[in-house]
């Protein structure tokens, strides 16, 4: 049965065959198109508010009533962060420069710069479509889909394929990473590696989006300062290799030196693929989280996430390349993925190395196979609200996925995600190009308040009175 889940298996083959072209340079097209769209519409929102991004961060919440438990700005951040920065950062990047070189980084860099312009709006618009439920706010694609273009049979769509990405084919990759760092950093069995981890995700997963917000909001700043801080220590310690690894990553990127022997069709492809899986701008995955927050305007929320563009790809995305750039054991193709990023480390620091990407990409994978399941829940509820179908839910993603994961191939839940990947980002797409012309109103709205001297924009529907009766939270 584990034969075939090999990288020889048949359904590995099956699904790689179906991700070699077809939606590989669909997917591409359509993010480009999208986010260079959505910066030129937005006047370049993504560069020019950078610091009013940062401000909010520290902003409270938006009023709400006495007694319900809202997310803050700094959780949905924090939360939306947990599944962006995880394998995509130590694992994706990896992949991306073994097979593409070191040009890919650029297009990583590239996709994240233009993308964080299609964050923005796809937040700024599950935000603006929320919905009240129990004691917190709920929303995402599925729900500005149904309430902002009416197409029923879409956001239900939407919803399947989403809940099918993140709990089934992202969760698997988070737990296939864990589970290799681990073998190679203590030796220990992938078997009983994520029968532990399947038991620390359900404790998790049944305590709700309460306890995954609190969770994330501790684990991540944690972690990621702590992988930053050592990659920086890697980077001055060759800090007279740093010109040189830029002059790599430029030249690599089109087509120029090949060193991996990557094409500047599989360069581009990687970068951009491993860039999307990563920051996920336009997948439609953020947007469920920033649906959660209590704020006072719509913009405020997508302007947060597009922050969390630029953390995940700009700073900790460089972190790893750097590491693997500087070590040059990409160049001999003997590994990939998290044993990569393990051995640039070794060769860096030392036998500590490993030991510490293991534990890196333990916390980083976790947080992501938490927040991923918020993900799913969010879209399930919107399909039932049937209590059997998120216990169902839960005991799929904590459970089976998370075990599948440990014993399956790498490439084969690498090709599975991105399958799902491609499917779940351009239904998204189609809906934020449609919609997108209400968070350019928003937007607006937003930069004459700021302009008018107000600290703090608050938004009514009531400034919006054509589609008023589609909006219940403002």
């Amino acid at each position: 049965m584990v034969d075939i889940f090999s990288a020889d298996g048949w359904l590995n083959k099956s699904i790689v065959s179906i991700n070699d072209f077809t939606w590989s340079y669909i997917l591409v097209a359509a993010l480009i198109l999208c986010a260079l769209w959505f910066t030129f519409r937005t006047h370049f929102v993504q560069f020019r508010m950078v610091g009013e991004m940062v401000r909010l961060l520290g902003e409270s919440t938006g009023t709400h009533d006495k007694g319900e438990k809202h997310v803050s700005s700094f959780q949905a951040f924090a939360v939306s962060i947990a599944s962006r920065v995880g394998t995509g950062n130590l694992a994706g990047v990896a992949s991306a420069i073994a097979i593409g070189g070191p040009g890919a980084v650029f297009w990583m860099w590239i996709i994240a710069l233009l993308g964080s312009a299609t964050a923005f709006i796809e937040s700024t618009l599950a935000q603006l479509y929320k919905r009240r439920h129990a004691d917190s706010f709920i929303g995402g694609p599925a729900y500005y889909i149904l309430h902002g273009m009416h197409c029923k049979w879409m956001s239900k769509l939407f919803a399947i394929l989403i809940t099918m990405t993140f709990c089934m084919a992202y969760i698997s990759i988070q737990s296939n990473t864990i589970c290799g760092a681990m073998q190679k950093a203590f030796s220990i069995n992938p078997t009983w590696m994520g029968v532990a981890l399947a038991v620390l995700s359900l404790v998790i997963v049944f305590g709700g989006i309460q306890r995954i917000a609190k969770v994330s909001s501790v684990f991540v700043p944690l972690m990621a300062v702590g992988y930053v801080v050592l990659a920086l220590v890697v980077i001055v310690m060759n800090i007279q290799l740093i010109p040189h690894v830029f002059r790599l990553i430029i030249e690599n990127a089109f087509g120029f030196g090949q060193i991996a022997g990557g094409s500047l069709g599989a360069t581009m492809m990687n970068g951009i693929k491993r860039g999307l899986f990563s920051n996920e701008a336009g997948e439609g995955s953020a947007p469920n989280i920033a649906a959660t927050a209590s704020t006072t305007h719509p913009v405020k929320q997508g302007l947060i996430q597009s922050l969390g563009v630029f953390t995940d790809t700009l700073l900790v995305c460089s972190c790893t390349a750097f590491i693997i750039i500087i070590s040059g054991l990409y160049t001999d193709g003997s590994a990939s993925g998290i044993m990569l990023t393990q051995n640039a480390l070794e060769h860096e620091v030392g036998s500590s190395g490993p030991i510490f990407v293991a534990i890196a990409i333990f916390f980083f994978a976790f947080s992501s196979i938490i927040g991923n399941y918020y993900y799913g829940e969010a879209n399930v509820r919107f399909l039932t609200q049937r209590p059997s179908a998120i216990l169902v839910l839960r005991i799929i993603t904590g459970g089976l996925m998370v075990m599948f994961g440990a014993i399956a191939s790498l490439d084969l839940v690498w090709s599975i995600g991105d399958f799902f990947m491609a499917l779940v980002t351009i239904c998204n797409l189609i809906a934020i190009i449609t919609l997108g012309k209400y968070a350019f109103r928003l937007l607006d709205d937003y930069r004459q308040q700021k302009r008018a001297g107000v600290k703090s924009p608050v938004f009514k529907r009531e400034t919006m009175p054509d589609i008023e009766k589609d909006i219940e939270c403002w």
